[in-house]
């Protein structure tokens, strides 16, 4: 019997409704369309709205389409890992109380806080708690619900993010598919280039820290730009060596959407034609943790049993890595 991977067997995503486009963000803060799209690549975002509309809300329903596209019954489901930075609440995790209102109630659940690399992590996580062979059904989301934590009234960072979720279904594999390798790091000292100042242990809420907008993401755009250029290139790069992928062999990149311009560079310097590489990032914006689900669900329909992919993604702290699978069935039109 060949070595056991963890294959994902299925893909599903949740959006919100409302669509805040550059034109209505225009009248929102000093920018325009085409200051956005120059520089960012994004046209419009997707917002979660109402009363106590968490980012479980996004979790929930792109669980429960993932179940019913994989005919996989929610008892059966043994773990929920959730990449977020924007989870409901401190605590509870939002993987445990997604799994409650979904029906998992056999599934264990916790978050992981990567920031933008969240969803790459904890995907790597929940391969090897599969590989171990004491799980066979485990699901792994990236979402966040961007619009809680950014200021909108500061154009640099308000016209990149949006919210939405996306879920992946982890199963055993015999036959060479799955997860295969993977490469990440992590840098506490690019903690100054982006982050949020108050709401933590370190200074927890006061009303002087929400009078001085201190819950809203900071970010230091050049520094954090050429971090993530050189980071994801350089996990691509190591990932792709070590495992013989060529710009022949692969067939698609998948990176986190940050920033068109940074994808665009990471192309160039990976030799990888603009063709294989997915963007989705004019239609969502910076989803954060859910970028990568995202874009696997967006393209499914394009990837077929025994594709080779690389994922990649650079966050806040900073944290950034690659993951090597090989897709393990024919996406359906």
């Amino acid at each position: 019997m060949s070595k056991l991977t963890a294959a994902i067997t299925g893909v599903h995503g949740y959006l919100p409704d409302y669509i805040l486009t550059n034109a209505e963000l225009a009248t929102i803060v000093d920018t325009n369309d085409e200051w956005i799209t120059t520089r960012t690549g994004i046209k419009e975002r997707r917002i979660l709205k109402g009363e106590e509309m968490g980012t479980s809300k996004m979790v929930i329903p792109a669980i429960e389409g993932l179940l019913e596209k994989t005919g996989t019954k929610p008892e059966d489901v043994e773990l929920i890992i959730c990449a977020t930075v924007t989870g409901d609440s401190i605590f509870p995790d939002t993987a445990n109380t997604a799994a409650y209102h979904t029906g998992c109630v056999n599934a264990f659940g916790f978050d992981i806080n990567a920031a933008c690399s969240g969803f790459l992590y904890a995907l790597s996580v929940g391969a090897k708690m599969v590989e171990g062979g004491t799980h066979k059904k485990v699901i792994v989301v990236g979402a966040d619900k961007m619009s809680s934590i950014v200021d909108y009234t500061d154009r640099t960072t308000c016209v990149i993010f949006g919210d939405g979720a996306g879920a992946v279904l982890l199963e055993p594999n015999h036959d060479g598919l799955g997860v295969l390798d993977y490469e990440h790091r992590g840098d506490g000292s690019g903690e100054k280039y982006l982050y949020l100042v108050a709401g933590g242990s370190r200074k927890p809420a006061t009303v002087d820290s929400v009078m001085a907008r201190e819950h809203f993401v900071r970010q230091n755009g050049a520094p954090v730009f050429k971090a993530a250029v050189s980071g994801m290139t350089s996990m691509v790069g190591e990932v792709m060596g070590r495992n013989n992928l060529t710009a022949e062999n692969l067939d698609w990149l998948v990176p986190h959407q940050a920033n068109i311009r940074i994808i665009q560079a990471i192309s160039r310097m990976a030799d990888l034609p603009m063709e294989k590489v997915m963007v989705n990032i004019q239609k969502y914006g910076n989803t954060t943790a859910g970028t990568l689900p995202l874009c696997l669900w967006d393209y499914e329909n394009q990837l077929k049993k025994g594709d080779n992919l690389v994922l990649t993604a650079f966050g806040g702290g900073f944290t950034w890595g690659a993951l090597y699978l090989k897709w393990a069935y024919d996406g359906q039109a």
